[in-house]
């Protein structure tokens, strides 16, 4: 993608021992801490704490509910007019979320008869709410900080006198219009968000912002709340919700923004579960789950996991459709998981108890769901559809090459399998360089890195998970460009740049083969990348080859909908149409990376599905997978799924069966997820002697070690399972 991934910051504060908590990070009552700095050295100006002085007194607010309020909400920054991830505008975070939002965001909503509709919740424009109580311009609101300010106070008096009938100067008695500022239909949450802002009034806060402006709070630890206020929104109270997580990992459940989710009852409405995103908040967890928790924010996620320990946070139930893959139809049949950390640093956030708390819940899932655990159904956010040419433009890139994608299906217990070495032109390879030895070139940009941490662009070599592709078997060959990012223009080593790497545990078709240069299918075009003496690859088998049924281009999409005339009436059809600048030439051959599935679409209002009686198969295109109607293309299955050459077999029951040797304990093959349910019979006879997951162990280790496995009747053998040997084709 061409934008980082980004949220709105927002701070969680907690008062022990006469700290603040906020992000991890202790911020001392103000008259103990000196102001911290977001900006760069320079002049610096007192204008802001102004015209919340200008503001608070108009319109009657006390100045540290203000404050402490506008804090939780931006930490006081402007943001330069830019809207935040939430759709909202300046300190005060004045929302106006528009249907164009909601289709190039996570919602991916681009093509619906419904987004004006998705796009209309009060709570997504309290921009226009604060318009007509300021008498200013919407245009003003957003672009000029002191007006949004203004707009901001003007807001939350209105909420004062729904809820005590005046405004008082007393900062406790404000506590009800807080909760309400919030806009949440939770009391829980709105209470949170309260909570959250009176700790800030308690503790105080100073910051220095972006754009210069140094602002303060004293803390004012005397005010004690009137939290009782909150019983008067007459907010929903939710019921008890059981998360839906597996016995080994620490899970809570914190509601996600309702704008961000449609509710649904998936998989029993007929809506197939059958992918897995990764994904990561550009932030910390705290201010991640709370971003998320709030009700203007549009996008959501099923569970957030935390760096440190492993911890998990539920915030939308598994049967509900959240808003987090940038295109509806990836978000109809997946399960997002974000995890705290930066794409750019993932070497830093990305740790092992995140890795290893992760592989238990996608283990959980996965047998849950009957996902197979393989790298077609675990994907990233990179490797998620664009649902148009400016769905493509407009998706994120994390994980990022930080996640070491090998690592992760080893704790999964479904290792990378195969021979490692070239293949033969046509055949099929999986991309697998060694993560800590693939060493890679990227240019990072101050864009990419949210954490400051990078002040210019700079080249930074690092551990990847992909392999560079280029125009020509050699290595000053322009790297390959991909058409929706560059047009016909060359690729770059950006780390943003997604379209010119093909990422570790992706499968192509071999299309020439040239020294130590191998060139694959990709993105409609032969690209080449360094693979000597096939160190970067493995042979793949078990799987379905796609070309092109005729001699013309196949189009290809990013959505999934029913043709507009299998729409029942009073529903309106969804927009299917083709990705601009993608085709799957005639003579090219991709890898499928999902059997042939009906086109669905679904109407949260009513509860209907709509499925097609057309069906598409997924297939990786490029970095990312896209779709092409089964009608269009032919299918050639790799039938060839176990390994000759020197593998070890076990016999049993008069089959042959090879047993894993390079995995953690209870490696399997894809479409059969078992590690925390114990290990799949391995042909009849053979199964693994290795503790299984369900037993509380889960291999650390990165090399191919050897494992042994008992044969019924004393026998032991060891050898390879082939994680390509899927359910599809018989």
């Amino acid at each position: 993608m061409h934008k980082r991934k980004t949220r709105r910051r927002r701070v969680t504060l907690a008062i022990a021992m006469g700290a603040v908590v906020a992000g991890g990070l202790a911020i001392l009552p103000i008259t103990a801490l000196a102001d911290t700095t977001s900006g760069t050295a320079g002049a610096t100006s007192s204008t802001r704490q102004q015209d919340f002085a200008s503001a608070a007194a108009e319109y009657h607010v006390p100045s540290s509910v203000l404050l402490g309020l506008a804090y939780q909400e931006s930490a006081w920054e402007s943001h330069g007019a830019q809207a935040s991830a939430d759709g909202g505008y300046g300190p005060m975070h004045l929302t106006d979320v528009t249907p164009a939002m909601m289709a190039s965001g996570d919602a991916g909503a681009v093509g619906r008869s419904d987004l004006k509709s998705m796009a209309a919740n009060p709570a997504l424009h309290t921009l226009q709410a604060a318009a007509k109580l300021t008498g200013l311009s919407e245009d003003a609101l957003r672009k000029d900080p002191a007006a949004n300010i203004r707009g901001g106070a003007a807001l939350l008096a209105s909420y004062e006198k729904q809820v005590a009938g005046s405004v008082p100067s007393d900062a406790a008695q404000w506590y009800g219009a807080v909760a309400r500022y919030s806009q949440s239909p939770q009391k829980r949450d709105a209470a949170g968000f309260a909570n959250r802002v009176y700790a800030t009034v308690r503790g105080g806060a100073g910051v220095t912002t972006k754009d210069g402006q140094r602002v303060r709070l004293d803390a004012a630890p005397a005010v004690r709340p009137a939290t009782a206020q909150v019983d008067r929104l007459h907010l929903k109270t939710a019921a008890a919700t059981d998360t839906e997580c597996p016995p080994a990992v620490p899970c809570t459940f914190v509601p996600g923004s309702p704008a961000g989710l449609q509710v649904s009852n998936r998989p029993a409405n007929g809506i197939k579960i059958d992918t897995i995103v990764i994904h990561d908040l550009e932030g910390t967890y705290d201010s991640g789950v709370a971003s998320l928790a709030n009700p203007s924010n549009s996008v959501s996620t099923n569970y957030v996991m935390r760096s440190s320990d492993g911890a998990v946070t539920q915030m939308v139930p598994t049967k509900d459709i959240a808003f987090h893959a940038g295109n509806y139809s990836s978000n109809l049949h997946s399960i997002g998981i974000e995890h705290e950390g930066y794409a750019a640093q993932g070497a830093t956030w990305y740790t092992e108890a995140q890795y290893e708390s992760t592989a238990y819940l996608v283990q959980y899932l996965a047998h849950r769901f009957g996902i197979p655990l393989d790298h077609q159904h675990i994907l990233g956010h990179d490797d998620v559809a664009g649902p148009s040419l400016s769905g493509v433009l407009a998706q994120h890139w994390d994980p990022g090459p930080s996640w070491d994608w090998d690592h992760f299906m080893r704790l999964l217990g479904a290792p990378l399998s195969g021979l490692r070495g070239t293949a033969p032109v046509g055949s099929v390879v999986t991309i697998d360089p060694a993560f800590d030895t693939n060493l890679q070139t990227v240019q990072v940009c101050p864009i990419d890195d949210p954490t400051g941490a990078t002040t210019a662009c700079t080249d930074r070599k690092q551990a990847s998970n992909f392999v560079f592709l280029r125009t020509a078997p050699d290595a000053s060959a322009p790297l390959f460009g991909d058409q929706a990012i560059h047009g016909t223009a060359a690729g770059t080593n950006k780390i943003s740049d997604w379209g010119s790497t093909a990422q570790t545990g992706q499968q192509f078709v071999v299309a020439d083969q040239q020294g130590d240069w191998t060139a694959i299918w990709f993105s409609g075009a032969k690209v080449w990348f360094y693979n000597p003496g096939g160190q970067n690859t493995k042979q793949a088998y078990g799987v379905k080859i796609i070309s092109a049924a005729g001699s013309t281009p196949v189009a290809v999409y990013g959505s999934s909908y029913p043709d507009a005339s299998e729409y029942p009436a009073g529903l309106g059809a969804s927009t299917q149409a083709p990705i601009s600048g993608y085709s799957l030439p005639a003579g090219q051959a991709y890898v499928a990376t999902q059997p042939p599935n009906a086109t669905v679409d679904y109407f949260k209002s009513s509860g209907t599905v709509v499925t097609g009686a057309k069906t598409q198969y997924t297939i990786q295109y490029n970095h990312r997978v896209a779709l092409v109607y089964s009608g269009d293309v032919t299918a050639t299955p790799v039938t060839k799924h176990w390994e000759d050459g020197g593998a070890k077999r076990c016999r049993a029951g008069g089959r042959e069966r090879e047993l894993s040797r390079g995995g953690p304990a209870g490696a399997v093959s894809p479409g059969r997820a078992t590690g925390m349910y114990g290990a799949r019979r391995v042909g009849r006879g053979c199964t693994p002697r290795v503790p299984s997951v369900a037993r509380g162990t889960m291999s650390h280790d990165r090399s191919d070690r050897t494992p042994s496995h008992r044969r019924s009747g004393g026998a032991t053998c060891t050898g390879r399972i082939l994680t390509a040997a899927v359910p599809w084709p018989p």
